[in-house]
């Protein structure tokens, strides 16, 4: 079932878990993903940043929008780190029922006013909108484009942000980076970061840069209001592992035999994280 970001985060925060984001870069991570979603009947966002769009081609979306409403269970595909208006446009255009746009590296005013200008355009189709204050980090160059400098969300105002922009859902920095993490790299949510902005904003939360973070650190993060975390270095590092593994046989060539054992490992991987989110089982509520 096809349905907006907006939806899912919104039943995600009134019963208290996180849905799970998934960056998918091919068809095959993308049937993975649906397969063990709906399999731990868990709610779905199909996340696709731009780098990844340009990748798979705009061409595949509709396929992927097919998948979500043949799907047993509540799936909205996502742009994710759209940081222009015109990357927002091809998303809608596109077939997205949901948009991020980051503005974070700039000014607090230009943020407001960027994500305004998204929030009309959306919402005016029916497409929801998360949007970003403060700066998550980024731990190597295959990641996301990250900060050098992490921000932290500044409560007042994410406040003001949440008022004067509209947005569905607000993506917190509180400690996190995209990627995985280095060895000499410990990474350390602020949980007390956390409570203090969703006691001041109703909006539902979301965190960023989710891989190779403590389970632990995860877990509280959801018990404590986030509703929406993104995954993308996981699980692609337990599908290309695998890929790697499988391919030392040198005679191997066909898709049909190289690919479903790296598809086993990414829904492993998957499986885990829908757990830990709270999400499973979650699609009866919708």
């Amino acid at each position: 079932m096809l349905t907006t970001g907006r939806h899912l985060l919104e039943v995600a925060h009134e019963h208290g878990f996180a849905v799970p984001a998934f960056n998918i870069s091919d068809w095959a991570m993308c049937r993975g993903i649906v397969e063990i979603s709906e399999e731990l009947q868990a709610p779905l966002i199909i996340a696709i940043h731009p780098d990844e769009l340009s990748h798979v081609g705009a061409d595949l979306v509709p396929a992927i929008i097919a998948r979500a409403h043949r799907a047993s269970v509540p799936v909205s595909i996502h742009l994710d780190h759209g940081t222009t208006y015109e990357h927002v446009l091809l998303a809608v255009q596109a077939g997205f029922t949901s948009v991020m746009i980051d503005g974070s590296t700039l000014p607090l005013r230009k943020n407001i006013a960027l994500t305004s200008r998204v929030v009309e355009t959306a919402h005016a189709v029916g497409v929801s909108v998360e949007a970003e204050l403060g700066t998550i980090g980024q731990t190597d160059g295959e990641a996301e484009a990250g900060a050098n400098t992490i921000v932290h969300t500044d409560p007042d105002d994410a406040v003001r942000f949440v008022a004067e922009t509209g947005i569905d859902s607000l993506a917190v920095a509180i400690g996190t980076s995209h990627g995985i993490y280095p060895s000499w790299m410990k990474p350390e949510l602020k949980l007390d970061l956390l409570r203090q902005l969703a006691s001041v904003v109703s909006t539902p939360l979301v965190l960023h840069g989710g891989s190779a973070n403590p389970d632990a650190e995860i877990a509280e993060a959801v018990t404590r209001g986030i509703n929406k975390i993104n995954i993308s270095s996981d699980i692609k590092a337990a599908y290309y592992t695998r890929m790697r593994a499988v391919l030392a046989d040198a005679g191997l060539r066909e898709p049909n035999v190289i690919q479903p054992p790296c598809i086993t490992a990414m829904k492993e991987t998957a499986a885990h994280k829908i757990k830990l989110f709270r999400a499973k089982g979650a699609a009866g509520l919708y």
